[in-house]
């Protein structure tokens, strides 16, 4: 996660590069990224969707969730953030913490992710790691803890200055890569002497944060001022699982510079989902109300029966043989039907089986288990899927992003995604009146696979309105609804829904009569308006004798008054 351009889909690629998974270096420039398939991501060279995919490295299997930076597509973050044990973020060594940098990393804060600082870029002209080190601590209240220093800042070109490698605190190294292949090969080499003092600073620092977090080290390391490797990676694994800190490393993606340190850094201090505490849950009773329901319940018993306010939840640890629940933290389009990404917490999910929808209380088919690679997905051979995995299924019929999923037996529903309010809008119609319809049921669709993305008609004007998180956001949801759908629309401005009022009091009669089949009718109306000092819809208050009218006549009297109160005498919009 990161701002705009920091560098999160050049390093994810360089990942998947140097893990096997993919055996060439794509580029952001060129479209030919493995996580930024999506046609619009490819033209415009940014990441718009959060796209899943999983890698090997070291023996440990790694779930990649690559997110935008742009703000329009925050809730793509928030998303992640909800299902995934930790992070990465990325900084650029120019431009250091930036204003969406501090965004996701509230959001992560939010969710108690820890995380992994990469400062990117230092081949850059203006790039600074301590700059960027800096910002960390003082814009975000981070506690970065630096594992390596750059070896050299900015362009190499003719100048020994640049950044060529990256110096390891921990083993005092100095780490080359050799750029102009693809990074792979990693020469080893002694610490310049004229940085020595340098390297030991950044070192100590290093060392004084760690050894605070246990004892006995800390006696060691007054007696021999020096910590076992051993024990400087322990204790790295376990202020970074805490929240303590944040280890930092630094190279250039682009450039291959720095990647496999960075990997090293994600199995080594990044938590498993065995290192993860429980979730917890609702408890069976409150499971077919929503999350925000169930605690105004719970509360409200609790006030009623004089006890202290107490929701007790259900926990369930990552456990393959547990009681099953996973959470849908995406839903996307697919010719099959919807797939529906799933990050399963406990238990085990077996293809053909039925589970229930914690919030709607549905029992859910689930058809088809996935393992999810970008826009490639592959069937699991086992058709099944276990705690701690992340994977795709398709079958559920009612499922929206946030639902839980779980046992029958053991229902327990989970906390949802919060998603901020939408923020611009625009009125949107079809080409031709014929396709309104399918254009109806295309936004639906839409905004079951978008929460930030909202649809409907106003009542004032008529117009069709749809709402989201900007202006790109917008823009991409109308080249979607023409590309994939084939709905030619327009958008343009939503037309302003006026106010009529009443400025001064009058008083009208009005007569009518007629005759039908021989009889004569008649009938003589008297109606005063007024304005009144307090603003609200129109209030109609009738004066009329009730034995003076049928039952009958006197409904319809009243309900054409209503109607006719409904709109002004000028233009027709509501009347206050």
């Amino acid at each position: 996660m990161a701002h705009i351009d920091a560098g999160k889909t050049t390093t994810t690629e360089r990942i998947l590069f140097y893990s096997g998974y993919s055996h060439r270096l794509g580029s952001v420039d060129d479209g030919t990224t493995v996580t930024d398939f999506d046609p619009d991501e490819a033209r415009r060279g940014i990441t718009i969707y959060s796209a899943a995919i999983t890698c090997e490295w070291q023996d440990a299997t790694i779930n990649i969730i690559d997110t935008p930076g742009h703000v329009d597509f925050t809730a793509e973050v928030e998303r992640s953030l909800r299902v995934l044990d930790g992070a990465v973020m990325v900084f650029s060594a120019v431009e250091g913490v930036e204003a969406q940098s501090e965004t996701v990393w509230r959001q992560a804060d939010r969710y108690d992710v820890p995380r992994i600082c990469f400062i990117n870029k230092l081949d850059r002209i203006g790039a600074s790691f301590e700059r960027s080190f800096d910002q960390i601590i003082d814009r975000l209240g981070g506690q970065p803890l630096a594992l390596q220093i750059p070896l050299g800042e900015g362009p190499l070109g003719e100048s020994r200055d640049g950044f060529r490698a990256v110096i390891d605190l921990i083993q005092r190294k100095v780490l080359r890569f050799d750029a102009r292949e693809d990074g792979s090969e990693i020469t080893v080499e002694a610490v310049p002497e004229e940085l020595s003092d340098e390297v030991e600073e950044w070192r100590r620092k290093l060392l004084e944060a760690l050894v605070l977090l246990d004892d006995d080290v800390l006696e060691t390391y007054i007696e021999t001022d020096d910590v076992p490797v051993e024990e400087i990676h322990r204790l790295l694994r376990e202020g970074t699982l805490s929240g303590a800190f944040q280890p930092t490393v630094c190279g250039s993606a682009l450039d291959c510079i720095g990647v496999q340190p960075l990997l090293d850094a994600i199995t080594g201090y990044l938590p498993s989902p065995l290192d993860c505490p429980a979730v917890v849950g609702i408890p069976a009773e409150a499971v077919k109300l929503t999350g925000k329901q169930a605690r105004r319940k719970a509360r409200k018993q609790a006030l009623e029966g004089g006890q202290e306010e107490v929701v007790d939840g259900i926990e369930r640890p990552c456990d393959p043989e547990g009681a099953f629940c996973g959470l849908i933290f995406k839903v996307q389009a697919d010719t099959h039907g919807d797939l529906c990404f799933l990050r399963i917490y406990s238990g085990t999910l077996t293809g053909g089986s039925r589970v229930v929808n914690a919030r709607t209380g549905d029992k859910e088919l689930i058809n088809q288990i996935w393992r999810v690679q970008a826009d490639d997905r592959e069937r699991i051979e086992t058709d099944q899927a276990i705690a701690g995995d992340i994977v795709g299924i398709i079958g559920p019929k009612v499922a929206v992003t946030g639902d839980t999923l779980c046992d029958a037996g053991e229902p327990v529903l989970l906390e949802s995604i919060e998603f901020p309010e939408t923020v611009i809008s625009m009125a949107v119609e079809p080409d031709t009146s014929a396709e309104r319809k399918k254009l109806a049921e295309t936004l639906e669709r839409l905004a079951r696979q978008d929460p930030t993305f909202t649809a409907r008609v106003s009542e004032d004007t008529g117009q069709t309105i749809i709402s989201g998180m900007g202006e790109l956001h917008l823009e991409v949801i109308r080249e979607r609804i023409q590309r994939d759908f084939g709905l030619a629309v327009r958008v343009h401005k939503p037309r302003v829904s006026y106010r009529e009022s009443v400025r001064n009091s009058a008083e009208v009669t009005g007569e009518f009569q007629r005759t039908s089949a021989g009889v004569s009718q008649f009938a003589r109306v008297r109606l005063a308006i007024e304005a009144t000092a307090e603003e609200g819809p129109a209030e109609l208050d009738s004066r009329l004798d009730p034995t003076a009218l049928s039952p009958v006549l006197a409904e319809s009297l009243m309900e054409s008054l209503h109607d006719g109160l409904s709109g002004g005498g000028m233009l027709g919009y509501p009347l206050m």
